[in-house]
């Protein structure tokens, strides 16, 4: 019989996801008093700007396109949050967005204005798939692939037309494959210092 895990609801586990959310949902709400200061502009980002590769991530281009990000950021705590805490949160954040900040910049040179915390998302879902495959999960294994096809089609044939069209913008697919491999990133940074710990 299926096992249904219960959700991470400790502090240890929620906190950081509601974080993010409330600042995701306060920058929504004030979108035209701060948008200007903290988007991912190119040129801006190139005269010293450089808060933007960070902060950008925030902003969202309309209702639709934030609750479909906060519905993901709730997604992934109910698939993952038992492997969160506050260090490594912080650091999966901290390092997808920079990554997909940076790798937009220097390498997706079409992009010039970005928005949206679906890069980093993609960071999170690799992360913990990769989570999964370390505590024996076998679904790890199944997610870890999803994700890698899913950003293989976008990389080929583009993103979803009817994605575009809800959230009134283009879709940024190199973000999401920056952001997935700053997930990446993240995983086998923590797996070294915990190697190094143990040795």
């Amino acid at each position: 019989m299926l096992q249904i895990k219960p959700l991470p609801t400790q502090v240890v586990h929620i906190l950081s996801p509601i974080i993010v959310l409330v600042c995701a949902f306060l920058a929504f709400v004030f979108d035209e008093q701060v948008a200007d200061f903290l988007i991912y502009n190119r040129t801006l980002v190139t005269q010293g700007e450089y808060w933007r590769y960070f902060t950008g991530h925030f902003l969202h281009t309309n209702g639709n396109h934030f609750m479909l990000n906060a519905a993901a950021v709730v997604l992934l705590w109910a698939l993952h949050g038992q492997y969160y805490n506050h260090v490594n949160f912080s650091m999966i954040f901290i390092i997808s967005a920079l990554t997909c900040g940076f790798g937009i910049h220097w390498f997706s040179l079409d992009i010039t204005l970005y928005v949206g915390l679906s890069g980093v998302l993609h960071g999170f879902f690799v992360w913990g798939a990769l989570m999964d495959i370390k505590h024996r999960e076998k679904t790890g294994y199944l997610l870890l692939i999803g994700v890698i096809l899913k950003i293989a089609h976008e990389q080929l044939y583009g993103a979803s037309a009817d994605v575009e069209a809800f959230i009134n913008s283009s879709v940024a697919t190199d973000a999401h494959m920056f952001g997935a491999i700053g997930g990446l990133l993240t995983f086998s940074i923590c797996y070294l210092i915990n190697k190094k710990a143990k040795a």
